[in-house]
């Protein structure tokens, strides 16, 4: 029981705010340690679960991509494209890439999508750009409500989606699990058939949330002006 220290070093971590990287990283090391394995074998073992988890550690060539492809203008000819879609408002966008990112998932196309692939280089700046064409200038509260929908929207998709593929990594675990503790026979298309009324649900509550964001950024917006210039009347006052 003594290897469990392990996991009071990450809560501790955790609960004290350190990097989590460093915590989770002391953590492997005091748990092996404490399970008789030598530093050198404690070693090998990271080595070996780094080297089979290299997918991981995409995001290391993805982010540069992203940078270059922001400097050189993507952002910008987001917001061009949505200025050119009078009709699409920043909640029907967003409903629209909820639905595509979920059936993407479900085929089993996972890296479609992503907070730093699409939601922040795109998804964001088009959803800003129908935003200020419908509503004017948005402030800072409406901005980032807009932006933690457009990152619901990627999330809520991609985590009701995928259960719908046979082959995601969570079926699979939960078969082989299930196979092997009861001794039963459970078939991955089982349980994807049993997750798809739940993803037909999600996107029905969340793509109706997101249908109702315009709504809720023009109240957000109708007191704005007003308090803006009562904010610039008393600065004025006050420099008198």
């Amino acid at each position: 029981m003594i290897v469990l220290v392990g996991i009071l070093v990450v809560v501790a971590g955790f609960a004290t705010r350190r990097n989590p990287l460093l915590v989770v990283g002391a953590a492997g090391v005091v748990t092996g340690l404490l399970g008789g394995m030598s530093p050198v074998k404690v070693l090998e073992a990271f080595g070996t679960g780094f080297a089979s988890s290299r997918s991981v550690t995409l995001f290391a060539v993805t982010l540069p991509v992203i940078g270059l492809l922001e400097r050189h203008g993507l952002q910008e000819q987001a917001r061009t494209l949505m200025n050119k879609l009078a009709r699409v408002s920043a909640g029907r966008l967003l409903a629209l890439y909820l639905v595509v990112r979920q059936l993407a998932a479900a085929l089993g196309l996972t890296g479609l999508g992503g907070p730093a692939q699409a939601v922040r280089p795109m998804i964001v700046p088009m959803a800003e750009a129908a935003a200020e064409r419908r509503h004017g200038t948005l402030t800072e509260r409406a901005r980032e409500r807009l932006r933690s929908f457009a990152a619901s929207a990627d999330t809520v998709g991609l985590f009701f989606g995928e259960d719908c593929f046979l082959a995601v990594g969570s079926i699979l675990l939960i078969t082989g699990f299930v196979n092997a503790t009861y001794h039963t026979d459970l078939e991955p298309v089982r349980l994807a058939l049993w997750a798809i009324p739940t993803a037909l649900c999600a996107t029905l509550i969340h793509g109706a949330r997101l249908l109702r964001l315009d709504a809720a950024l023009a109240r957000d917006l109708q007191g704005a002006p007003a308090t803006d210039e009562a904010a610039a009347t008393r600065v004025e006052e006050k420099t008198k």
